[in-house]
């Protein structure tokens, strides 16, 4: 696999999210892997070792992008991957929680291709 291609992690549990996502990611010649699942992106991202950007939803069952941000920053290993929030929410508050915890960024859903550039010049 070629290193020059970014390889960027999207976390959502709505499928059309995740399809928007990777779509406009791929057409920016980004290599994107999916899961709908938080924890199993933790498992995941504990084997997995050329992730460059985590992009996940704040607002999933079990456990929230802010939960998600959280764990990641805690862990030795992961804490230095830089970590994107989309929502479909504008509530400034979670949006200053988030960045406070060490998010990039918080973004509205669904992605744009013109955030892309932008999005790519955390990694």
């Amino acid at each position: 696999m070629a290193t020059d291609v970014p390889h960027v992690l999207v976390v959502d549990d709505t499928f059309v999210d995740r399809l928007v996502a990777s779509r406009v990611l791929q057409s920016c010649n980004i290599r994107v892997t999916t899961m709908e699942d938080p924890k199993k992106a933790l498992e995941f991202l504990n084997v997995e070792h050329d992730v460059q950007l985590i992009m996940t939803d704040y607002c999933m069952p079990g456990m929230t992008g802010y939960d998600l941000l959280k764990e990641l920053k805690e862990s030795p290993k992961l804490k230095q991957i830089p970590v994107v929030i989309m929502s479909s929410d504008h509530i400034p508050e979670r949006m200053k929680r988030c960045l406070d915890a060490g998010a990039k960024e918080y973004i509205m859903k669904p992605l744009d291709v013109v955030d892309v550039p932008r999005l790519l010049s955390y990694i």
